[in-house]
């Protein structure tokens, strides 16, 4: 048969082999808190191009030093730090896939020596911090920041760029009324907690005219927290700016419970593709073939995030292609073991 799955994508003139995408994960894998690229990283996102992995994103990389969720993230706040990540798109193109960056602020969930800083001074918990209210410079210079970062990864020759605005990091915690409890322009109204977001998205246009994709959250799993009917009108506004596509995810803005199993937050991505009218990426607990095709044929979603497969599995799109009967070209060098 022929299958979705392994069938092209193009996104405003990149074509993807495949619609498998590799979710980013944070390595927490830089040392002396340089946030640079190591041995590590050159390994491990080089082993999922050779294993045919059409897109792969690379983890939440810092657009500041005070930013990053641990000390052993990922940075990309400095114009020192493009020459490794240049490395690392050479090494993924070398085998075939298409490359992305997913550009990052932890807010209230940094966990880095010094001041963290918020919408509003609420810890995420009793174990973290509390954080400092960002003043309008704050403001300002962090969406400078997101900016730099996108210029950056220009430079090191990325094709696609996320915005992470999910887990409760620091554009998720702008977005919702949980964790935003400003009285100013950046809060109180749905419109006043998106601004932040749309500032990011403006200043990263500016420097960027590749595809831009965005991660969210599309549920707080909180009865007065944010919906997948409050993300359907963000995304349309994303879209208008010029977003090319919602990579789907949920939760992490505040501590709660969630019915985890497989494919638990694919109706979110299904119901913001057709209540927006925008591509969307299906993620969580995605694990076989079968289930990334039906996704794709029932148009449910554009693209297949895949995140803890491809830890366990490399060559999962490998795996993938035997269970809908699909023949994968193989690495030159694997042909007889594949």
């Amino acid at each position: 048969m022929t299958a979705t799955l392994f069938s092209p994508y193009t996104i405003k003139g990149v074509t993807l082999k495949n619609r498998i995408v590799m979710s980013p994960m944070c390595m927490y894998s830089c040392h002396n808190e340089a946030g640079k690229v190591e041995n590590w990283h050159k390994v491990h996102y080089a082993a999922r191009a050779v294993g045919q992995v059409g897109l792969i994103v690379v983890e939440a990389t810092a657009v500041t030093a005070q930013g990053r969720i641990s000390s052993r993230d990922l940075g990309i706040w400095s114009d020192e730090h493009i020459t490794g990540l240049k490395e690392l798109v050479s090494l993924m193109k070398e085998h075939g896939a298409k490359t992305a960056i997913q550009l990052a602020h932890a807010g209230r969930k940094a966990m880095v020596e010094g001041e963290i800083i918020a919408p509003s001074p609420l810890a995420f918990d009793e174990h973290m911090r509390v954080p400092k209210e960002m003043t309008k410079a704050d403001i300002e210079n962090t969406v400078q920041a997101f900016q730099q970062g996108a210029r950056r990864a220009k430079e090191a020759g990325f094709d696609i760029i996320e915005i992470h605005a999910a887990h409760g990091y620091l554009i998720n915690e702008f977005l919702s009324p949980l964790t935003n409890k400003r009285q100013d322009e950046y809060g109180g109204s749905a419109a006043n907690r998106y601004r932040f977001l749309g500032e990011v998205i403006d200043a990263v246009r500016e420097v960027w005219d590749g595809p831009l994709f965005v991660r969210i959250s599309a549920s707080d799993y909180h009865p007065e927290g944010l919906t997948v009917e409050d993300y359907i009108e963000y995304a349309k506004r994303m879209k208008e700016q010029g977003v090319d596509l919602i990579d789907v995810s949920s939760g992490a803005v505040i501590p709660a419970s969630i019915d985890v199993y497989p494919g638990y937050q694919v109706r979110f991505a299904e119901q913001i593709r057709q209540g927006a009218g925008v591509a969307t990426g299906a993620v969580g607990l995605i694990t076989s073939g079968l289930q990334a095709e039906e996704i794709l044929r029932n148009e449910r979603a554009d693209l297949v995030f895949i995140g803890r497969e491809l830890l366990r599995n490399p060559y999962w799109p490998r795996t993938a292609a035997k269970e809908l009967g699909v023949e994968l070209e193989a690495p030159v060098q694997y042909k007889r073991g594949w």
